[in-house]
């Protein structure tokens, strides 16, 4: 269960995150749409899990290596926006979040 302090930095981290997504995508993805879906933190803060979305879904695996690449700058990058409100930038690890591929599969399945 999550505390009211890890819901507020992660809903903090999820928007500093996606402003910056918008704003570094030609350098980073390439032309694809990336969302931010989910921030999971560790109870200390000191971690988050960033579930991404990544439109349209083809070579995510290679968009995503190429965001694993810029971690240090992107986190680099949060830590001037949240510098004010957090002490410590927690350390950033980037998933695909898989969910609207699970929805869509089902929606085929069903049609069936």
């Amino acid at each position: 269960m999550e505390s009211t302090r890890q819901k507020k930095v992660s809903r903090l981290i999820q928007k500093e995150l996606a402003e910056l997504f918008i704003r570094k995508s030609s350098e980073i993805a390439h032309g694809k749409l990336i969302s931010v879906t989910i921030v999971r933190v560790s109870p200390d803060l000191s971690f988050a899990k960033v579930f991404l979305s990544i439109f349209p879904s083809a070579n995510q695996d290679e968009i995503l290596n190429n965001i694993r690449e810029h971690v240090p700058k992107i986190r680099f990058e949060l830590g001037q926006k949240i510098k004010t409100q957090l002490r410590i930038v927690p350390e950033i690890a980037f998933f695909i979040d898989d969910s609207l591929d699970y929805i869509d599969n089902i929606d085929k399945l069903l049609k069936k």
